[in-house]
């Protein structure tokens, strides 16, 4: 990194309720010690991907450092900070219970993604096997239904159902059917109205897991709504069509609102909610945030999505002076003081690396970005800079601990500087 960064944050060390900051100091050279330290709630307990390669559960207010990597190996760690999400499948550990099996026999038993041996052999024991739940689904909703699987015998693949009809049929629904020979997604499709397909994906796991979600948005509310599980990869007619002896092992059922599948959260006969990541740090450290000049710098996972979201935030804990970087509909946008300017349009999926400077002259200021290495945008604003910057938010919106926006992935590293770095500098900084 250029010079030295006034704060840097590559997540390591932690305990429960802090994420220690590797630097920490004043515009002076002032070491701020143990007051640079972040400080991070979460009122329920999460899991994460441990540096085994395994999924876990950690503890309420312990922040999380996820070693994910797509190759489902695990990685450096990564701070993950996603919002408040609920899990409304029941029992997704367990599907011989709120779940009806047609035509298909379950086997329990078997090593899952989290070392334990809740993992499940389902067997089409006829054409047209599949394993179901009643949920609720409502006109307007986006929904997200994702789950672990591997491959079986007899069969590529697994298929992930929204549906609204009877156990034998259905004239609305729509699936997505995965490879799990492959890692790669299958066929999808729809039939009937009312489900519109938003997003699908396939994430490996490791030990041959990978974890498949389909989102969809409501277009009314069935009255028979179900989500569904078929051991097939094989579509007619955008229906799902297994034959005897069709098999894959599953764990980890999930149906959540939005179009991400978050973190896994485990439920036995109850919806299960797990709370949002809080990272913040305020105070003392104003010293440390450039007031008329400064620079911000962020190595990220960005996931695919539409709703509204805070990378990081400079500001005075409200709404009126604040700087920040936040992405809307796959637009990642840097602001200062209501000023917008554009870094990427559309921003792809996947790691990033962003540094981000702004400067006051006069009434008004400018603003300079870069992202991975590409050419620097530029923008002016229309008034003059927040007079007093005194908190840090990674991973959420300023103002109040309640405030939305979250962050829905993983941050490897965060820095500031007091001082405006130079384009060649922001460029070179966010090399890939």
């Amino acid at each position: 990194m250029p010079a030295s960064p006034s704060l840097l944050i590559v997540p390591a060390r932690f305990k429960t309720g802090k994420l220690y900051t590797q630097i920490a100091t004043t515009s002076a050279g002032v070491v701020l010690a143990s007051s640079g330290d972040f400080n991070v709630t979460r009122g329920t307990t999460a899991t994460r991907f441990n540096s085994a390669g395994l999924i876990e559960s950690v503890a309420s207010g312990v922040p999380r450092l996820d070693y994910y990597t797509s190759g489902g190996t695990a990685g450096c760690p990564a701070l993950l900070v996603e919002p408040s999400a609920q899990n409304s499948a029941l029992q997704s550990e367990n599907f011989t219970t709120t779940w009806s099996a047609t035509s298909l026999n379950i086997t329990s038993g078997f090593t899952s993604p989290t070392n334990s041996n809740l993992g499940a052999l389902i067997e089409a024991s006829a054409a047209g096997g599949r394993l179901r739940q009643s949920v609720t689904l409502t006109s307007g909703a986006t929904l997200d239904f994702s789950c672990f699987a591997k491959l079986g015998t007899l069969s590529s693949g697994v298929s992930l159902v929204f549906q609204d009809g009877t156990a034998t049929n259905y004239t609305s629904g729509a699936c997505q059917a995965f490879r799990l020979d492959t890692g790669q997604l299958a066929s999808s499709g729809s039939t009937g109205a009312g489900f519109t397909v938003v997003r699908s994906g396939i994430e490996n796991y490791g030990n041959g897991w990978y974890r498949c979600n389909l989102a969809v948005t409501m277009g009314y509310t069935p009255a028979a709504p179900h989500i569904m599980i078929r051991p097939t990869a094989a579509l007619t007619s955008s229906i799902p069509v297994t034959v005897s002896g069709d098999t894959c092992y599953i764990f980890g059922a999930q149906l959540e609102t939005g179009s991400v599948a978050t973190s896994y959260i485990p439920t036995t006969t109850a919806p299960v909610t797990r709370n949002a990541d809080v990272v913040t740090l305020s105070g003392a450290v104003s010293g440390c945030i450039g007031q008329t000049e400064g620079t911000i710098y962020a190595e990220f996972e960005y996931k695919t999505n539409t709703a509204e979201r805070r990378l990081i935030a400079l500001s005075d804990n409200t709404t009126t002076n604040r700087v920040f970087v936040w992405t809307l509909n796959n637009i990642l946008y840097v602001q200062v003081q209501g000023t917008n300017v554009i870094v990427a349009n559309p921003i792809s999926a996947g790691y990033h690396k962003l540094a981000f400077a702004y400067q006051q002259s006069g009434v008004s200021g400018t603003l300079f970005a870069s992202l991975d290495g590409g050419a620097v945008v530029s923008g002016t604003t229309s008034g003059t800079f927040p007079a007093s910057l005194t908190a840090i938010n990674v991973g959420k919106s300023e103002a109040t601990a309640t405030s939305s926006f979250f962050w829905n992935a993983n941050i490897r590293a965060a820095a500031l500087y007091t001082t405006r770095l130079t384009n060649a500098e922001l460029a070179a900084l966010t090399t890939l």
